[in-house]
């Protein structure tokens, strides 16, 4: 191959940084550029990318610095590319942020806080999470590994997905069909989100099957569109969940006066559950370029007709 076949084009939000740790991996036959017309190849964050296009007339591959590509897939009628993402590398992160919610809830630790400052000595009952239930949306890599994080403090791990059947060395104790969601949900003392924005699972939370429920505590880590908000606040009036850890929205930001931010029930966070560190999206982006560059499949391959 001639120098330069390829031109990468960034468009991430930190492209200086990306650029940086591009250039220090000497990729063969790379090059980055700065005029859209020419790029083969295109390096985003998907609501970046996403009004824009039709501003590279000759891409071939798209790599998503994010796991969710939802607001690109919609503009890819005239694309015929491929489209990867970085899943994989952020079950870390959300099983950090699960259980550090979960810890923090059962020992009471912000009651703690609250006592410190008043300068309380006032000891509390507390709960462990040995023996507690989790239902987890997704068996994918970010609910595998969650899954496996839970299991090593006595939690039983449940995992929805669409066909019922476990993957090979699943670390789920159980695994459901999604149709036998509400079953699931009758023993689920926690139930964490981490499906992508698809059609299937679009509101996939009904009023119905949260009155399967009793007293969950609800994390959503995957997308917003799982739950109608008002669906939410009537299942937290009525008990069936006890209450919500929200890191994700119908729409974000989420807005002045919206309801959420003063309910005593509900904790958020403004999508930061899971981030994307340079170094490892650059990893994976590496490893499918020279995947790329020797004509192999790429890695992480999405489907836009299904959107994952």
């Amino acid at each position: 191959m001639n120098n330069f076949t390829h031109k990468l084009y960034l468009l991430t939000g930190n492209d200086t940084q990306y650029h940086k740790l591009i250039k220090q991996r000497n990729l063969s036959d790379l090059s980055i550029t700065e005029n859209r017309s020419e790029a083969s190849i295109l390096l985003a964050a998907p609501p970046l990318a996403a009004p824009c296009l039709e501003d590279f007339p000759n891409l071939k591959w798209i790599q998503s610095i994010y796991a969710g590509v939802d607001t690109l897939v919609p503009r890819l009628d005239h694309f015929s590319g491929k489209l990867t993402n970085v899943r994989g590398i952020f079950g870390q992160q959300i099983s950090e942020y699960v259980l550090g919610y979960l810890i923090e809830y059962f020992r009471q630790f912000v009651q703690y806080r609250d006592c410190q400052q008043n300068e309380t000595w006032q000891p509390r009952p507390y709960q462990t999470l040995s023996g507690k239930k989790m239902v987890v949306l997704g068996t994918g890599s970010i609910g595998s590994h969650l899954a496996t994080t839970v299991n090593q403090f006595s939690i039983t791990s449940i995992g929805i997905n669409r066909s019922g059947i476990p993957e090979k060395n699943s670390p789920f104790c159980h695994t459901f069909h999604i149709q036998e969601l509400a079953t699931a949900l009758k023993q689920a003392d926690i139930l964490v989100n981490t499906l992508p924005n698809t059609p299937e699972t679009e509101y996939l939370l009904t009023s119905e099957i949260l009155k399967s429920c009793k007293n969950v505590l609800l994390f959503n880590v995957g997308r917003g569109n799982i739950i109608k908000d008002e669906v939410l606040l009537e299942a937290i009036n009525k008990k069936s969940v006890s209450h919500a850890f929200l890191d994700v929205f119908e729409q974000e930001p989420l807005v002045e006066n919206h309801p959420f931010w003063q309910h005593k029930d509900i904790t958020i966070t403004p999508h930061i559950a899971a981030v994307s560190f340079p170094e490892q999206v650059v990893e994976i982006f590496c490893e499918n370029y020279q995947r790329w560059y020797d004509g192999f499949s790429l890695i992480n391959l999405i489907d836009p007709s299904r959107g994952y």
